[in-house]
């Protein structure tokens, strides 16, 4: 089942956002997807191409679940993200300026 808001999630039966969010994003392959499609569409084979050979059935469901949850799409140009997608890309391209920033604290 796709986490998605209000949902139980892996984890967590709090049913917040915020879970559902970081157990799908938590998922084989569901981050590089988004980054792969940050620029523009790409047809399956493409797409699976630039994530290192995924297997076309784990591709096929992280599409699927991206989808239920409104951040990619298929058009007739392939698969994109959606507005929604974009906007989450926009936060983890701040998140990843956040980590090259972090440095966790050194033992005494």
């Amino acid at each position: 089942m796709t986490p998605l808001p209000g949902r139980p999630v892996r984890g967590s039966t709090t049913r917040r956002p915020v879970m559902a969010l970081l157990d799908l994003l938590g998922r084989r392959w569901a981050l590089r997807i988004l980054w792969e499609l940050r620029d523009s569409a790409l047809t399956f084979r493409t797409l699976q191409q630039r994530c290192d050979g995924v297997s076309s059935s784990v591709l096929a469901t992280r599409l699927r679940e991206l989808a239920e949850a409104d951040l990619a799409d298929h058009s007739g140009d392939g698969y994109a993200l959606t507005e929604q997608g974009r906007s989450l890309f926009g936060t983890l391209v701040e998140l990843d300026a956040w980590a090259s920033r972090w440095r966790p604290r050194q033992p005494s």
